[in-house]
């Protein structure tokens, strides 16, 4: 199973935009909307046209919980939509799976379309959360605001929700916005059986290994190249656990 990324390339979120628009409207309406909102696609192949329709927001409930989050419609994505939905039944559905049929469009069929979208331009990470992350991707790196995203999209940790999106985590500034909760449990953990002594020995012996590893003839470039990329990352977290209070 291929890692479904977000679409980080202006030129080729563009493209692929235009490619879902080729193979017909609906499913660049879905796109949009996905994108503009970071609704998920289930929720999206839900809506009727009057449940969207003229709003500037939207509740949907995620999660295994049903826990209830509002999603925000950007003014253009509104144009789009009220484009899309002018003069049309308000009880049908916004995505229709065939033009003959007053279903809704499946989420396999839509997963099918964005599949082929991919393809057609090379793009092979993508799937049904493509939308989702390329709308969180873009959150972020125009706010740097990672706390919104994860109780968007009702995620455990900062940690999570960077990893969903692409991202290196920015230490520093998770580090100084963990919550009282959240430490208490960092607490627990890491004295629990001793965790956090046996985690720090795992990486010290890591360090050993690699040091007497350094002066093996029989390595090739790409050993140092890791091994350089591995203490590059080591070092800016550990400056960021310095300078943080």
């Amino acid at each position: 199973m291929n890692w479904v990324a977000p679409i980080k390339d202006e030129e080729t979120l563009k493209k692929f935009k235009e490619k879902l628009r080729e193979m017909d409207d609906k499913y660049y309406i879905m796109f949009e909307i996905g994108v503009g909102t970071g609704l998920q696609l289930q929720d999206i192949l839900k809506f009727k046209n009057k449940d969207i329709r003229g709003k500037e927001e939207i509740e949907a409930y995620i999660g295994t919980k049903n826990i209830r989050r509002t999603f925000r419609i950007p003014e253009d994505v509104r144009k789009i939509i009220d484009d899309y939905t002018e003069g049309k039944d308000p009880e049908a559905y916004l995505i229709l799976g065939h033009a003959s049929s007053p279903a809704a469009l499946s989420r396999e069929q839509a997963y099918r379309a964005l599949k082929s979208a991919g393809k057609s331009i090379g793009l092979n990470s993508i799937g049904a959360q493509t939308m989702r992350k390329t709308f969180a991707w873009r959150y972020y790196k125009s706010t740097g605001d990672i706390y919104y995203l994860q109780n968007l999209l009702n995620h455990a940790s900062p940690s999570i929700t960077y990893r969903y999106i692409g991202e290196k985590p920015n230490v520093e500034v998770v580090l100084k916005k963990m919550t009282p909760e959240e430490n208490e449990r960092s607490r627990y953990l890491l004295y629990q059986d001793g965790n956090g002594k046996k985690r720090m020995k795992e990486i010290r012996d890591l360090m050993e290994t690699l040091e007497k590893e350094l002066d093996n003839p029989c390595n090739n470039d790409s050993f140092y190249g890791r091994v350089d990329c591995l203490l590059t990352e080591m070092e800016e977290l550990i400056r960021n656990f310095k300078s943080t209070k």
